[in-house]
């Protein structure tokens, strides 16, 4: 079987090309939607690999076009890793993907659909504007606290009658005198704050209406404790739930799995891989203590596995909770149907 391996670069790419004789051929060719359609046409793979990058997925939808199956390889993976090697190049890239998939040690990543993945780039932009606004507190707290101003704790700071507080006290930076240069500083974060604000109010109706059209979304909603953010991230993420074959391979595809180390008569289990979709962990987070604080039935579970709040057990509890919501999740998403609570034990 003819196999085109792709090393996919910003500009430049380059490829090692396998044929029916066994013969392998290095180019390269410039990277742009033309040049790729022009080499498939003249080399017509049955199969293309590339690696995980921004542009695997244009690949992946190019060779749609010509019905090439695509495999997106995980570079992750132990049999892709560099270490003790003298020499790295493009060149090499290409034939390390090639030999790999020829002798079947490259872990396969599904691409979603191209309306998925701009839901995801949405979820994300969402997720890192949340971030900034949260660093723009900080530093306003920061700069209260050094002029002896300080703000109130956890939320009241961030009412809106505390906000309009904060605005008497700013200045315009120009007008500021050198003895308070904080106010005309609190005035640039305060309206940095508030355009923040309003993108994440933006991004949350977007999603809000997606939650509202999709049965997907409104399934996974149903959960206590997930919202429609937290349930729009989770299909996103999830995508097509029937390629998870068990919860524990749901588990790992967020990085929940703990790792585990194994030596002789040393059989022990660590913390969490963490090799999973990060988003997806932070969301689950949120909604793990959120469904903790609003549902009897996750509460007593936290309660019970981090021996009511005991110091040291929280996290562990929390990253089950977490654990068990994405489970739930798949499910319902696997089988379509709605959330039932589960009776309670006699």
């Amino acid at each position: 079987m003819s196999i085109l391996a792709i090393d996919l670069g910003q500009s430049k790419s380059v490829f090692a090309f396998r044929g029916r004789d066994g013969q392998e051929k290095l180019g390269s060719f410039d990277t742009n939607d033309g040049q790729l359609r022009k080499l498939l046409a003249r080399l017509a793979p049955k199969q293309i690999v590339v690696e995980v990058c921004p542009l695997a997925a244009k690949v992946h939808d190019i060779a749609q076009e010509f019905g090439i199956p695509v495999l997106v390889a995980d570079t992750t993976q132990d049999a892709w890793s560099w270490r003790n090697v003298k020499r790295k190049t493009d060149r090499d890239d290409a034939l390390k993907l090639l030999r790999l998939a020829l002798v079947g040690q490259l872990n396969p990543v599904h691409v979603p659909s191209p309306v998925m993945r701009q839901w995801r780039t949405l979820i994300q932009a969402r997720e890192a504007t949340v971030v900034a606004q949260t660093r723009c507190k900080v530093r306003i707290r920061a700069l209260l606290l050094r002029a002896s101003q300080p703000l109130a704790r956890g939320k009241r700071g961030w009412t809106q009658a505390a906000l309009l507080e904060l605005r008497q006290q700013s200045r315009p930076l120009k007008e500021c005198q050198a003895e308070e240069l904080w106010r005309g500083i609190l005035a640039m974060e305060l309206d940095q704050l508030e355009l923040l604000q309003a993108q994440v109010d933006d991004y949350n109706q977007k999603l809000e209406q997606w939650a509202k059209s999709d049965e997907r979304v409104r399934l996974v909603a149903g959960i206590p404790g997930i919202g429609a953010i937290a349930a729009a991230a989770i299909v996103a993420v999830l995508d097509c739930p029937r390629r998870f074959r068990t919860r524990r391979q749901v588990a790992a595809y967020a990085g929940l799995t703990p790792r585990r180390f194994q030596s002789g008569q040393m059989d022990r289990q660590g913390r969490i891989s963490k090799r999973g979709n990060p988003l997806l962990r932070r969301i689950l987070n949120q909604a793990a203590w959120a469904a903790v604080r609003y549902d009897a039935g996750r509460r007593d579970f936290y309660l019970r596995l981090s021996d009511h709040g005991a110091r040291g057990k929280r996290k562990r509890a929390i990253v089950a909770v977490m654990h068990k919501l994405l489970v739930v999740a798949w499910a319902i998403l696997r089988d379509q149907r709605p959330w039932e609570p589960r009776p309670a034990a006699a």
